[in-house]
């Protein structure tokens, strides 16, 4: 069907843009005209293309669409078709782009044109049949859950249909002792009937709005098959003689079905709540006060009416409220939940403070730099929201599998019914055995599988300080077989330190000295390196007249009469001094030479040569990922001689040496060419080429600046160990989600054949199908006990 679509457009400049976006319209299947007003930059669409692809011919024409992300809950969901069924209602919706349902946090994420409301997605939601909940009422909704009357708490209908159906399968036991404890029939009724229709009630509305969709769904196949036991018990019974005993009745497989499924589901949600545990831990860290100075005086407000730029003080024992810079104070702060660190960090004046990490002993007066949606906290919550609730590429296979699945089903349960009907003329046991296909056959295992291994694989790794960008990344980290590491500040601390001191003329401690004396002064990396070193040594600096910095070159001053330099080689040789590289080794990164002036005579005092240590993980990262099978590579622009030292020390597979930024991603293609999977870890920011060109870019963050748009993965600390860290958890994650669909589907394959030949008891069948479903979230929670053994 035909249907007009506007939609805003960004980029456009000039007439020629809009003659570009409307070809590039024009040309996907589906539209019949388009129009494109660059005085409101917005296109008018006709036709029958969907919104992503217009979306896409946008974007590859050179512009972009402005679109909205929105995640909110979904109640009443029971299995994958519900998942597919949400999805469809919502894609309905005009300015849809994409719609994900993930049934383990109940929860969808929608990408809409951004004349979609709110109300628009609750009407959809709600006429598929099921509930809209925003998710900035979570909060209200818990605290309003603790003061509701019992009857509507969670655990009531499988309380209250466990106490009558005990009385009804009791008897049962009773038969393994030849112990007659069969109630009459009309107290079987009596039992039963309520547990079929008012705790079983929500199986039959369920059902019925699957059925008004024209879909099936797990609350179809329950209603359908308790309702079958229950109505042939009422027919046995009242087309029984009295005058032979007792009739065999099925009231109590009717009532424990809907028992152990009411169970099955509320120990599913316990289980699928533990998933999201690291979200909901991160989510508690937002402070809901700050103190905040005001008008002269400090007042306590909401921590999210802090504006960037106020004086902010917390105390110890308090939530640090926004990120910050400290301006009075020193104290502890406890960051283990943001970063993963475990060892509480000293802050100080000058230092950046995170929001959300603990003050522990001491009091600080901070200045806010980002707060609300733009703190980091709040930008590590919406990147493992976003992850959690994203589909990993092997969900497309089982939601085909789930959009088919109930159709078989009920084939197979009607086929079933007749044959031993027809066949055998045995419609007693036809129905029964209709009845356990249709219980055991619950797609919820299938449609849980994959989404609560992600959850719990991503919140995991978000407590050991692994940020991960989405699933997709989860299944490209599997395959990775080279990691390639930048060296300055990822595998090094970036902070040189004098590695060799040579002496040319004069004494150690002169030259020492004279370096001091000039490097006391500077701001530089370089000079602070020789200032420590100096501390170290004891040495007490000379006064320095007319000190200068001669930018890109080194720094000189007088000292005792003389005009000391000290700086590069280039420098140097621009003076006409004859550096003596062929005689003297030269050790590091980066050399800075000492020398003396008078008149025109240069002489030259000594050579400090400098070098980045190695950070202290550094060599147990590298082998880590070598005892995994993963080749390890670095790039670096340091010179040879220092770069082979530093690959020659870790044991690395290859190594790359004065290599300009810009030509970092040319060697992650080489590699890539040579048949590798890679791995390239920076800091998101110099490296944003190589992290984009590899197959996973891995962010390392500092502090605060998480980079979390420049790689799949964000290391919240720089620690080249979460880098085989990260990569376990992607396997670990897969795997578990490789056993979960093996498993579930197992439990169908197996279990519906068994059924079908009459070798399940519908209570069996209802017991094997909740445990299916609580296995593979059990399974995927055992990931939650990994734990990062650093040496």
């Amino acid at each position: 069907m035909n249907t007009t679509t506007q939609f805003k457009i960004d980029g456009m400049t000039c007439a020629s843009c809009v003659g570009r976006v409307e070809n590039a319209l024009l040309k996907v299947v589906g539209v019949t005209n388009a129009t494109v007003n660059l005085a409101t930059d917005t296109a008018t669409v006709q036709g029958t293309a969907s919104h992503s692809e217009l979306i896409t011919a946008v974007i590859e024409a050179g512009y972009q669409v402005p679109v909205k992300v929105k995640q909110f809950g979904i109640g009443k969901m029971s299995c994958s078709s519900c998942v597919k069924r949400v999805e469809q209602a919502l894609l309905k919706v005009t300015g849809m782009v994409s719609a994900s349902v993930n049934l383990a946090t109940e929860q969808v994420q929608v990408r809409t044109l951004s004349f979609v409301t709110d109300e628009q997605l609750a009407q959809a939601v709600t006429q598929a049949g099921y509930l809209f909940i925003p998710l900035n009422n979570d909060s209200v909704i818990q605290k309003t859950n603790k003061h509701q009357p019992f009857y509507t708490k969670a655990w009531w209908p499988v309380l209250g249909a466990g106490l009558l159906t005990l009385p009804l399968v009791l008897p049962m036991f009773g038969m393994l002792f030849a112990q007659q404890w069969m109630l009459p029939p009309v107290w079987q009724w009596l039992l039963a009937t309520p547990v079929q229709f008012y705790f079983g009630a929500r199986f039959y509305r369920a059902g019925w709005g699957a059925l008004k969709a024209g879909m099936g769904n797990m609350d179809l196949l329950v209603s359908i098959g308790t309702s079958a036991a229950f109505g042939l018990s009422l027919y046995l019974w009242w087309s029984f003689d009295s005058a032979h005993g007792m009739p065999h009745l099925y009231f109590e497989s009717s009532s424990a079905v809907i028992t152990l499924v009411l169970l099955g589901k509320y120990l599913e949600h316990k289980a699928k709540r533990r998933t999201t545990d690291a979200l909901r831990a991160l989510e508690n860290l937002k402070p809901v006060e700050a103190t905040v100075q005001r008008l002269g005086k400090w007042q306590k407000v909401a921590a999210s009416s802090v504006q960037s730029g106020e004086k902010v003080k917390v105390i110890p024992g308090e939530s640090v409220p926004v990120d910050g810079e400290v301006l009075q104070g020193q104290s502890h702060l406890d960051e283990a939940l943001i970063s993963g660190e475990s060892i509480p960090l000293s802050k100080k004046e000058g230092d950046i403070v995170t929001g959300g990490s603990l003050n522990l002993d001491g009091i600080l007066e901070i200045r806010a730099t980002n707060v609300s949606t733009e703190s980091t906290l709040s930008k590590i919550i919406e990147l493992v929201e976003q992850a959690q609730g994203a589909k990993a590429p092997v969900q497309a296979i089982v939601d085909k599998v789930s959009s088919i699945f109930i159709p078989v089903v009920l084939l197979v349960a009607l086929t079933t019914l007749l044959v031993t009907g027809l066949a055998f003329d045995d419609w007693t046991n036809g129905i029964l055995n209709a009845v356990a296909v249709l219980v055991i056959a619950c797609p919820c295992a299938l449609g849980l599988a994959t989404p609560a291994a992600i959850m719990t694989g991503t919140g995991t790794a978000a407590r050991l300080g692994v940020l991960v960008k989405d699933a997709v990344a989860l299944e490209q980290a599997k395959e990775i077989n080279l990691v390639v590491f930048d060296k300055t500040g990822t595998l090094t601390q970036g902070k040189p330190v004098v590695n060799k001191m040579t002496v040319i003329s004069g004494s150690e401690e002169a030259v020492l000295q004279l370096a001091y004396s000039l490097q006391i002064n500077s701001e530089h990396p370089l000079g602070k390196a020789v200032v420590e070193k100096a501390l170290t040594k004891g040495t007490q600096p000379i006064p320095v007249d007319e000190f200068q910095v001669v930018a890109g070159y080194g720094v000189k001053g007088n000292i005792a009469d003389k005009l000391v330099l000290m700086g590069s080689s280039h420098w140097m040789q621009e003076l006409g001094v004859k550096l003596p590289t062929d005689q003297i080794e030269i050790l590091g990164a980066s050399v800075s030479w000492l020398a003396s002036q008078q008149q025109d005579q240069i002489t030259l005092l000594g050579l400090f040569c400098f070098s980045d240590k190695l950070k202290s993980d550094t060599l147990q990262a590298v082998k880590l990922l070598q005892q995994q099978g993963i080749k390890v590579a670095m790039l670096t622009g340091d010179n040879q001689a220092s770069a082979t030292s530093v690959a020659t020390e870790l044991q690395l597979d290859d190594f790359k040496a004065e290599v300009l930024p810009a030509d970092k991603a040319k060697y992650i293609m080489e590699y890539q060419a040579q048949g590798y999977q890679v791995a390239m870890v920076g800091d998101g920011i110099n490296d944003a080429p190589a992290l984009a060109q590899a197959d996973l870019g891995m962010a390392m963050a500092s502090g605060t600046d998480v980079a979390v748009s420049a790689a799949s993965f964000t290391l919240m600390r720089s620690k080249p160990s979460l880098v085989p860290t990260a990569l376990i958890i992607a396997r670990m994650t897969y795997r578990k989600i490789q056993q979960n669909l093996f498993w579930a589907f197992i439990f169908n394959a197996v279990g519906i054949p068994l059924a079908a030949f009459g070798y399940l008891d519908p209570i069996i069948a209802g017991a094997a199908m909740a445990f299916s479903s609580l296995f593979v979230v059990s399974n995927a929670l055992l990931l939650q006990r990994w734990t990062l053994k650093e040496k």
